[in-house]
């Protein structure tokens, strides 16, 4: 019987973990916190998107950009619906993503660690691990509770993000000891902080629009949604969907800012001959009353102020300098990135392990072999969506499969 050591207790490692048991093999699952699984709680707000039924390759990113559609493609997310529903999971749509019917996250932990009680997977939590050492008949596996012996090792922990979880990055320095390199590791998903002053101003201020990510004078990446605006910058879904490619710009010291667009079905033309009719509907109205009913008090204050209008001005005197402006205001409102927020605000990172340096059929390190990876500790990050929860079961899948062998 094939003996297999699965280091990290998250998503990843307790599919690892089941697939490997399902196949034969006697599992041993270390966890270095008190329990395992703690992620999973967080995720969807409480409720576990736990994946989408919308999946191309885009979905997922790297550095190494064909390797993780590999992966998903070899357990997809009709995979993980079945997986979850022998486990007694049935899911719920809303708009492809998916949840547990019973909208509880821990519907779906409670079910992965049935499954590792009925496959009889030994479990030990507060387990760290402080080194893997091959050999010639497997690995010694030292930790700060003993030291386990096995033929086979999965690391599946994790990357940085959301440490208080378990994600400390130090699987990371296992694999560097192991002869691995890494992607630079930093936030994604993660809130976007800003340089200008007013954001103090306008936050608490939600608005639909569009985001874009700039360096250098390059768009790196646009997505739209639900722009939240807070008191040091900028969040919500898709601020989060392009901070990954902020915060390599940053990283890489360039100079980075992000333009928002809050009427993005309007193009600039259309924009600017709305305003026109508005003022022409109301000429009477003040410039400080001009876009009530239009955008929230606080966002048309900001721009009055910032276009140089007089607040008390009357909308059929605009000039037509002073209408673009407004215009420019709402449709390219640029402000200057900074900083991410750090991994504790991270819902995941990007960089990790370099996947050239793992097989992508079997998640096999290409220097040691029987060391496998799995999850967020290698370089593969998701969209926010259920993206990296479904990369977590597809690795997870593939690495306990191939081990198990």
């Amino acid at each position: 019987m094939r003996t297999i050591t699965v280091i990290g207790g998250g998503a990843s490692g307790m599919m690892a973990a089941i697939t490997a048991a399902g196949e034969g093999a006697r599992v041993t699952l270390l966890e270095h916190k008190d329990r395992i699984g703690k992620k999973i709680l967080s995720t969807g707000n409480g409720r576990c998107n736990f994946t989408n039924t919308h999946q191309e390759p885009i979905c997922y990113h790297s550095e190494n950009s064909l390797f993780p559609w590999e992966i998903v493609s070899r357990f997809n997310v009709q995979d993980t619906v079945s997986f979850f529903l022998q486990l007694g999971v049935y899911s719920k749509n809303r708009n492809g993503y998916l949840y547990p019917n019973s909208d509880q996250a821990s519907a779906v932990l409670d079910a992965l660690r049935m499954e590792l009680k009925r496959l009889k997977i030994d479990v030990r939590t507060e387990t760290h691990c402080r080194e893997i050492i091959p050999g010639k008949k497997g690995f010694r596996i030292l930790t700060d509770q003993g030291n386990f012996s096995s033929q086979r090792v999965i690391l599946c922990a994790g990357s940085k993000a959301a440490p208080s979880t378990g994600s400390d990055g130090s699987g990371y320095d296992l694999a560097k000891r192991l002869g691995h390199h890494m992607i630079p590791v930093l936030p994604a998903l993660v809130q976007l902080r800003c340089s200008e002053r007013f954001f103090k101003q306008i936050a608490g201020v939600r608005a639909n629009g569009t985001v874009s990510v700039w360096a250098d004078g390059q768009c790196l990446a646009r997505d739209g949604g639900e722009i939240q605006l807070t008191a040091y910058g900028i969040s919500g879904i898709p601020v989060f969907q392009v901070s990954r490619y902020a915060a390599r710009a940053l990283y890489e010291k360039q100079d980075v800012s992000a333009e928002l667009d809050f009427m993005p079905d309007f193009t600039e033309e259309q924009m600017q001959a709305f305003l026109r009719a508005r003022a022409s509907s109301r000429p009477d109205k003040s410039a400080e009353e001009f876009l009530i009913g239009l955008f929230h008090k606080k966002l048309s204050d900001l721009w009055i102020r910032l276009s140089g209008i007089p607040r008390t001005k009357c909308a059929g005197e605009f000039t037509e300098d002073e209408t673009v402006r407004l215009c420019c205001l709402i449709k390219h409102f640029h402000v200057t990135v900074t900083e991410t927020n750090p991994f504790e605000q991270a819902q995941v990172c990007c960089g990790g392990i370099d996947t050239t340096e793992v097989d992508p059929e079997t998640l096999e390190s290409r220097y040691v072999p029987g060391l496998y990876f799995a999850g967020e500790i290698l370089d593969v990050d998701g969209m926010c969506g259920g993206y990296n929860l479904q990369w977590a079961w597809s690795s997870g899948f593939t690495a306990g499969k191939a081990a198990s062998v």
